[in-house]
């Protein structure tokens, strides 16, 4: 894709050679730094983590096909290289300064996760976009000048296809403006779709034996999810207590009416069955035994006749003060997972109140309670983030006003994904709750170069809002373009992977990169062109009335030469007064 898009701004296969090592150098070092300053911090590589090169040499063609994008612009302007180069550094020093720093503040944000290896990932990704801000630039301009960059003088057109475009938005404003506020909102109206869902072994994909071991087992054999519940006694020995017994088989009771119970693995079946079994099996003793000694008898008669390593330790612990209750579930989401919890501990609360009870626990409702947790963690994160990100561009782009304009097409893309994330799939697991943050710092880098190219044009060359527009788009427009195809492109490849962390993180953000796009080209002008007519009306109304005030100069008076025959010619010039010396 590089090399495709070197050789049609270029049209040189020279250049499309060279411009390409050089991004391949920028990327190799960037990636190269930030490993090595990872391993050096004793950061290990984990699922999560692994990502970070991908993630890092799309970040870093990013700032480089920009620079390209201006250098080949001026070359085909006839400037010399040193020119262009120079003219490129300047106009493009600051929107990748920014585009920089607003994506370090965005992967920064993943440290807010409660999951360590997301941080891990947040933080070399981080090191890895700094780095390749620096790397683009003084190593890439070094570069530009050192190898061979021909460029193809073209004819310049004002109908180009980014000026095209540019005159659409501009004559279809005011219906593009509301149709994308309606589109938008209608995208984002199915955010609340989108429920928790963190089964482990959904992870991996149905093609892996992992899973294929699980379905079958839930389909013929018993449930895969387990919640787990410890009973405590006031003293030791205190489970064969009577009255501990009952509320045992109480509880146990309820949560075998529940819908999504499957099995309820307790030791009052044991006690149950022993008090039958010590009276002939009658069915009249299928109860637990009234007596507290009389069931510490029991227990140790039925412990003592097991073979050595199958005793009762994995229900009760060796003082016999506690046990813990399991509960097996079928395939339920994890957001019914968590209320069966919630509702068990609150039936515990009402009708068991003098037994110790803990909250559930297990791995299935550890990942519940990570996912779930580290969704408002991430949230807080990201409005962290959002706070500093709109502090930078509120200073750099020296406005407030366009700072805050800048953060609206800044959060529209990752809301819009999620809305159409939870109209199509509708279930949110642990990769997707870091995608908030992390596509954040990226899709800022649209506002940026788009705003900064229009601020330059209404400010230097004192343009209105629509040739602002129209400069922005033929100045950024196709490196935008290019740019977005490259990260979708790169992002695209984590959904390959096998495992769903990695797949929907990188699908997710590959959606939310393309409607980023597509909002700061229909969303943004249109609005610009609304929010600005005020100032655009007000700049007309006084050049025309500049120019209705302007007294024209009263010409010099010159006094015609005087040329008589026979006599020499005679020169004039004309007094302070109007009058006229003749010499």
């Amino acid at each position: 894709c590089v090399a495709a898009y070197m050789y049609w701004a270029s049209g040189s296969l020279v250049t499309t050679f060279s411009g390409t090592l050089i991004i391949l150098t920028i990327i190799l070092a960037s990636i190269l730094f930030a490993q090595g300053v990872a391993a050096w911090l004793g950061i290990q590589l984990s699922t999560p983590a692994a990502n970070a090169p991908t993630m890092i040499l799309t970040l870093a063609i990013a700032d480089a096909i920009h620079i390209f994008a201006s250098y080949f612009q001026h070359s085909q302007l006839g400037k010399s290289r040193r020119e262009a180069i120079l003219e490129s550094m300047r106009i493009n020093y600051q929107p990748v300064f920014l585009t920089s720093i607003t994506t370090v503040i965005g992967f920064l944000s993943l440290n807010s996760s409660d999951s360590p290896p997301f941080r891990d990932l947040g933080n070399i990704v981080a090191i890895g976009v700094a780095v390749a801000w620096l790397f683009s630039i003084t190593l890439l301009p070094a570069l530009m000048q050192l190898l061979p960059m021909p460029v193809h003088v073209r004819q310049t057109s004002d109908q180009t296809g980014p000026v095209r475009f540019a005159n659409f938005v501009i004559r279809r404003a005011r219906v593009l403006l509301p149709l994308s506020i309606v589109v938008m909102a209608i995208c984002i109206s199915f955010l609340p779709k989108n429920e928790l869902n963190d089964v482990w072994y959904e992870y991996f994909d149905e093609s892996m034996t992992q899973r294929q071991a699980v379905e079958f087992t839930q389909d013929h054999l018993t449930g895969m999810q387990q919640i787990q519940f410890v009973f405590k006694a006031e003293r030791e020995g205190g489970v064969s207590d009577p009255q501990f017994l009952q509320g045992l088989e109480q509880a146990a009771n309820w949560l075998r009416e529940q819908p999504e119970t499957i099995h309820v693995a307790t030791f009052t079946d044991i006690m149950k069955r022993l008090n039958k079994n010590m009276h002939g099996d009658d069915p009249a003793y299928d109860r637990l035994p009234d007596d507290a000694q009389l069931a510490a008898q029991y227990l140790l008669l039925y412990e003592m006749s097991l073979p050595f390593g199958l005793d009762l330790n994995n229900q009760i612990d060796l003082n016999k003060s506690s046990t813990r209750l399991i509960l097996t579930v079928g395939r339920v989401p994890t957001a019914e997972l968590l209320a069966l919890e919630a509702r068990a501990n609150q039936w515990f609360s009402e009708n068991l109140p003098h037994l110790s009870i803990s909250h559930g626990s297990g791995s299935n409702i550890m990942f519940a309670h990570i996912g779930q947790s580290n969704i408002r963690s991430m949230l807080e994160g990201t409005f962290g983030a959002l706070v500093l990100i709109s502090i930078v561009l509120a200073l750099s782009l020296r406005s407030v006003a366009y700072g805050a304009l800048a953060m609206l097409p800044n959060l529209l893309p990752a809301l819009i994904g999620f809305g159409l994330w939870g109209l199509t799939v509708g279930q949110i697991g642990l990769g997707l709750s870091v995608v908030f943050g992390m596509t954040l710092g990226i899709v800022v880098d649209y506002t940026v170069h788009f705003l900064s190219k229009f601020l330059r044009a209404t400010r230097e060359h004192n343009y209105t809002t629509e040739q602002g527009i129209r400069y922005a788009f033929s100045t950024v427009g196709v490196a935008l373009v290019v740019t977005t195809f490259i990260l979708c492109a790169n992002f695209a490849v984590l959904t390959l992977s096998d495992f769903s962390l990695n797949a929907d993180m990188g699908l997710m953000t590959a959606v939310t990169i393309v409607i980023a796009l597509a909002v700061d080209f229909l969303f943004v002008p249109p609005l610009l062109i609304y929010l600005l007519k005020r100032r655009d009306g007000k700049k007309t109304a006084a050049a025309q009335a500049q120019e209705s005030t302007v007294v024209p100069e009263k010409p010099a008076l010159v006094a015609p030469t005087l040329d008589f025959p026979g006599t020499p010619s005679r020169s004039s010039t004309p007094t302070k007064e109007g009058y006229v010396t003749c010499e």
